[in-house]
């Protein structure tokens, strides 16, 4: 299966997609901010990360700039999430895979994976 990276500050959530995720067969690596989600990044080179878009430390947006100009990691999908709406989100983001607005359905997390893992 495949190896999926959750930065999330909020526990909860992140537990929830660690449980989610672990009993459909994932690897599942997380970090509560963005700064510690790049370190996984190069410990992990995840297939797939679920990103929160407001983080202390270092943000979602950030992390994703970050990613996005590392060719080595620009290709990997990101989730972005948060409570906000898309368009909100998306005027301070770009190129994320997909967006998951919180709070979210466990069904939509199992579509979300399925998707963007089939086609990467």
């Amino acid at each position: 299966m495949a190896t999926v990276l959750i930065v999330d500050d909020e526990f909860g959530i992140a537990e929830l997609l660690d449980a989610v995720l672990s009993d459909d067969g994932h690897n599942v690596v997380t970090a509560a901010n963005g700064r510690q989600g790049l370190a996984r990044v190069a410990a992990t080179r995840p297939d797939l990360i679920f990103l929160d878009f407001m983080m202390p430390v270092m943000d979602g947006p950030a992390m994703l700039a970050a990613l996005g100009v590392d060719p080595e990691t620009s290709g990997i999908p990101v989730v972005l999430m948060s409570s906000m709406p898309e368009d909100t989100v998306r005027e301070r983001a770009a190129g994320h895979a997909a967006f998951l607005r919180k709070p979210f359905r466990i069904r939509q997390v199992h579509d979300l994976v399925a998707a963007l893992l089939a086609n990467s």
